[in-house]
C-alpha cells in the first residue's frame, strides 16, 4: 500500500472510530441523563416552571451579579437582591456592570441590566447592609437564598442565620474563586438538603491572587445551576 492510500485509510479509520465513540458516548449520556430523574423538557416548559419561584441573592458583587443574570435568563420569576455598595471601576473586571454605571448603587444597576436580559423577571432590591436581624425579613418568602458575600465572617453569619431563623430554606454558598486556571478544583458539594457549596473551598482573594472574571463567573453560574436543579426537582 503506497503512503497516500495508507494515510487515506488511517484517516477514514480514525473517522469511523470517532463516529463510533461519539455514538456510544451519546447513548451513554442519554442513559445517564434519563436515569438521574431529569425531565426532557423544552425551554418554555422549564421557564414556565421556574417563573413561580422567588430567589434571594445576598450581595450584588462578582458572584451575586453574575448569578442574578444567569437566573433571570433561565426564567426565575422573582429575584430579591440586597447590597448597599456602589459600583467602582475596579469592579468591572469580574462583576456584571458597565463603565457608564460606575457610581450607581449596585442593586439599581443590576436591576436595570436584568430588565435588558429578561424584562419579565420581577426584581426586588434592598440597599440595607445585611445582618442576622434583617436577613429573615428581606428574604421572607424566598424559596432559595444565594450567598454572594466577599468576607468569611459574613458567610458564616448568613449560614447561621438561615439555618436558625429560616429553617428549611436552602442556601447556596460560593467559597473559593480567586485567581485563574485550576478548573478541576472548582466543585459542587451538598452538605444536606438546605446547604450547598460551590467553589474550590480553599483559594483566598487578595492583591496577589485577585478574583478574576472566568473563575468568578464559573462559581456564580454553578450557584445558579444549583438553584435551578433544586427547583426543577419540584416539577411534576
Amino acid at each position: 500500500m503506497n503512503s497516500k492510500l495508507r494515510y487515506k485509510y488511517m484517516f477514514q479509520h480514525d473517522i469511523n472510530q470517532y463516529a463510533l465513540y461519539q455514538s456510544s458516548s451519546q447513548i451513554l449520556s442519554l442513559y445517564l441523563f434519563r436515569s438521574t430523574k431529569y425531565h426532557l423538557m423544552k425551554f418554555s416548559e422549564i421557564k414556565g416552571h421556574l417563573a413561580q419561584f422567588s430567589v434571594g441573592i445576598a450581595g450584588a458583587g462578582g458572584l451575586g451579579s453574575n448569578c442574578a443574570i444567569a437566573l433571570a435568563r433561565s426564567g426565575i420569576g422573582t429575584l430579591v437582591i440586597a447590597d448597599f455598595d456602589i459600583i467602582e471601576m475596579s469592579n468591572l473586571n469580574r462583576q456584571y456592570y458597565f463603565v457608564n454605571q460606575a457610581g450607581m448603587l449596585k442593586i439599581n444597576a443590576l436591576k436595570d441590566n436584568i430588565s435588558l436580559v429578561n424584562p419579565g423577571t420581577n426584581v426586588v432590591v434592598s440597599n440595607e447592609k445585611l445582618d442576622s436581624s434583617n436577613i429573615p425579613v428581606i428574604f421572607n418568602g424566598c424559596d432559595i437564598i444565594v450567598e454572594a458575600f466577599d468576607r468569611d465572617e459574613m458567610k458564616e453569619m448568613i449560614v447561621e442565620t438561615v439555618q436558625k431563623k429560616m429553617k428549611g430554606v436552602p442556601l447556596v454558598i460560593g467559597s473559593g474563586l480567586a485567581g485563574w486556571g485550576k478548573n478541576e478544583q472548582i466543585r459542587f458539594r451538598k452538605i444536606d438538603d438546605t446547604l450547598y457549596i460551590c467553589g474550590d473551598e480553599s483559594s483566598v482573594a487578595g492583591d496577589e491572587l485577585p478574583p478574576m472574571a472566568p473563575r468568578v463567573a464559573m462559581v456564580a453560574n454553578m450557584q445558579a445551576n444549583t438553584v435551578i436543579e433544586i427547583l426543577m426537582k419540584t416539577y411534576r
